[in-house]
């Protein structure tokens, strides 16, 4: 399923409420714009929606005075801490920006991350794949040391062929 593109005006939008910080980036994230702070994301749009990342009792409160949900790009797949600001809020733009601000308070209080060297996407974490590719290297490791071997009994494929050779010349 593609993602649709966010509306322009929201994008206008999100542009404006996004505090002016010199200590926030905005750069794009799911190909939306986003706002981090300390390398960590606490605001962006995604399609027709802005999603904050909110400590969690302003979390609750959001829930319970506007019916917030969870974020969720792929249905099932919740990002842990984000919610996504209800119509109601992101019609006002007073409340908008307290929540904003508030978003960009809890970003601040979190560990900064390290950039990532140009060209290379790590996250840092050992993947689903890390254990593939180590034994991948293991394995090519065995294959080039295979030939020295083949090399120390004189090139006999086989030791029923090397003992055979033996007998024979004996």
């Amino acid at each position: 399923m593609a993602w649709r593109k966010a509306p322009q005006s929201l994008v206008a939008y999100f542009d404006k409420i996004v505090p002016q910080d010199a200590r926030i980036e905005r750069r794009k994230m799911f190909g939306y714009p986003a706002a981090f702070i300390n390398g960590n994301l606490f605001a962006s749009l995604f399609q027709e929606s802005c999603i904050l990342r909110l400590r969690e009792n302003d979390r609750d409160e959001m829930r319970v005075a506007f019916g917030a949900r969870n974020f969720e790009p792929m249905a099932g797949r919740a990002m842990r801490e984000y919610i996504v600001v209800p119509d109601e809020v992101l019609a006002d733009a007073d409340a908008m920006s307290e929540w904003m601000t508030r978003a960009m308070d809890y970003g601040a209080t979190l560990a900064p991350k390290a950039k990532a060297k140009a060209g290379k996407k790590t996250s840092g974490k050992a993947g689903p794949t890390a254990g593939k590719q180590a034994a991948a290297t293991s394995s090519a490791s065995a294959k080039k040391a295979a030939p020295a071997a083949k090399k120390v009994s004189r090139g006999s494929s086989s030791p029923k062929k090397a003992t055979k050779k033996a007998k024979s010349r004996s």
